[in-house]
Parts: C-alpha cells; structure tokens; sequence
C-alpha cells in the first residue's frame, strides 16, 4: 500500500470508481441567473428538492442572484475561492433571439464555468439551459423533458463523492470537498 492508502489492484482486475448520491458532509451554492427567472425559478426548486432528498437540508444550501448568464462565471470563479462549499451548481437560461448574441453568452457561460471547474478542483453542475424558444426551456425545467436543475445538483452531488474516492490527490487550489467553514 503507498503513502496515500491507495494500494494498486490485483494484476487483471479493473479498479472502478464511482460516485454515489449518499449523504455528504459540505455546502452547496446554486448560482442562478435572473434574467428568463419564469425558467431559472424552477431551475432552483428542481436542485433545491434533489439535494433535499439526498440529505442536503436547506441549511446547507446557499442562493446567489447574478443578472443573466452572462454574470454566472464570475459569481462562480469568487465562490469557488472561497473555500466554502463542495460544490457550486449553475442555472440559467439562454434563449435564441434574432441576433447573434445567445451564441456569445451561452458561450461565455460554458466556456467559464469549465474553466473555473478544472481551474479551482470544484465539482460544479451546469445547469444552464440553451433553448431555441420558451417552451422548450419550459419542457427542460420541471416539464416534459425533467428538470436540469435537478439533474445539475445530482452531477455536483455526485462528482464530490466521486473526487473524495479518488486515490489521487485533489489540486493545490481546491478546497476540501467535504468541509464546513
């Protein structure tokens, strides 16, 4: 067994990680947008009542207000440092309008909250919806086709446990997943 605790499998076998959706130690922030708020507020109870029903009470969880998509990955990138929280989970939406520009913000939306993801070691849902038009960003929070919110929170959720399993060690500037300050 090395140092870390982590001893290597047997010649043959396959070693499997995987995270699981158990109860956790930790905060969790929802960064959500403001702008479409008739989507993005359903976007918030979808994640709230999935880490609700994985043991994440209300008590753990904390809600940052940005203005549109755009502001996401700068909320994000100052949470991130803090240290605070096991996860971040980033809602929003993002409608094709008649001018290019649903294409610079969704972008920049997923562009940044990658970054800040791999940057910082912190497990974050996107949970950013990019629609053609209302009702199908409808369908995508809470109607027809589920709740991304929802399966945003899991992903984070999921992704702290997978990264505590790990036998490596977590980047420098990450903080501990598990923590509560």
């Amino acid at each position: 067994m090395s140092a870390s605790g982590f001893s290597a499998p047997a010649p043959g076998t396959l070693t499997r990680y995987e995270g699981e959706l158990t109860p956790l130690e930790g905060r969790f922030a929802l960064i959500a947008a403001r702008f479409n708020d008739l989507v993005v507020d359903r976007l918030i109870g979808g994640a709230q009542e999935a880490l609700r029903q994985h043991g994440i009470g209300p008590e753990r969880i904390d809600l940052v207000r940005v203005p549109g998509a755009w502001e996401i990955p700068l909320a994000a990138l100052h949470l991130a440092r803090s240290g605070r929280y096991a996860a971040l989970i980033c809602l929003g939406c993002v409608l094709r309008g008649q001018t290019d520009h649903y294409e610079y913000v969704a972008s920049a939306a997923a562009q940044g909250i990658a970054r800040i993801a791999l940057d910082r070691g912190i497990p974050i849902g996107f949970g950013v919806l990019t629609c053609e038009t209302l009702e199908q960003a409808l369908d995508r929070a809470g109607g027809k086709a589920g709740n991304k919110g929802a399966e945003a929170a899991l992903a984070a959720l999921e992704m702290v446990h997978l990264l505590q399993r790990l036998p490596f060690p977590a980047p420098a500037s990450s903080p501990s997943a598990g923590g509560t300050r």
